[in-house]
């Protein structure tokens, strides 16, 4: 049996620590895992997403139309860009707070937040949504929202990981003057 598991968002949102962070967890659990990551002009904001499989039988890490089991989303446009990815009854953990691109901020299109997450609503039968407000204000900081929203992940059962498995990751990855605030934001629930 295999897990299928897309991460995706913008440069500087820490999705190659947490498609890292799960590929360690899941190795240390003795899971073969296959990775491919694709940063697209992160640097300037662009695109980043990561294609995890994790478990036996998995010869490829990418990942064809609807066969993910759970997309990660640290941006909600870049969620709607890969949903196409997901399969019937997979589930999406996404954060609520946009990254408008460069273009936008311009003479681009307007991003238009409210329906960009109406769309995700109504297409996602099992839709997690983070607030990333309330995350840094709760947490004191918006830079361990990847870890929120891998947290999240872990608690829809749909990562095939435990908390425990996760937190040793964090532990061995994550430098230590940024520890605390991760290990907090992996067991962060609103409210």
């Amino acid at each position: 049996m295999s897990t299928s598991v897309i991460l995706c968002g913008v440069g500087g949102q820490g999705t190659v620590l947490a498609s890292k962070l799960i590929a360690s967890a899941a190795m240390e659990c003795g899971l073969p895992v296959k990775t491919a990551e694709t940063i697209g002009m992160s640097q300037r904001g662009g695109s980043v997403f990561s294609h995890l499989r994790l478990g036996e039988g998995v010869a490829c890490p990418l990942m064809g139309t609807g066969s993910a089991d759970l997309i990660i989303a640290f941006e909600p446009a870049e969620a709607v860009r890969q949903l196409p990815f997901l399969r019937e009854g997979g589930s999406v953990v996404v954060s609520n707070a946009p990254v408008v691109p460069v273009s936008a901020m311009t003479s681009g299109p307007r991003y238009d937040i409210d329906a960009v997450l109406g769309y995700l609503r109504s297409s996602v039968e099992n839709l997690v949504e983070i607030d990333a407000a309330a995350a840094a204000r709760d947490l004191g900081s918006a830079k361990c929202l990847n870890v929120v929203l891998l947290g999240a992940a872990v608690r829809t059962g749909m990562l095939g990981l435990s908390e425990d498995d996760v937190r040793a990751a964090v532990e061995r990855l994550v430098p230590a003057r940024f520890l605390e605030l991760n290990l907090r934001a992996l067991t962060y629930t609103a409210g």
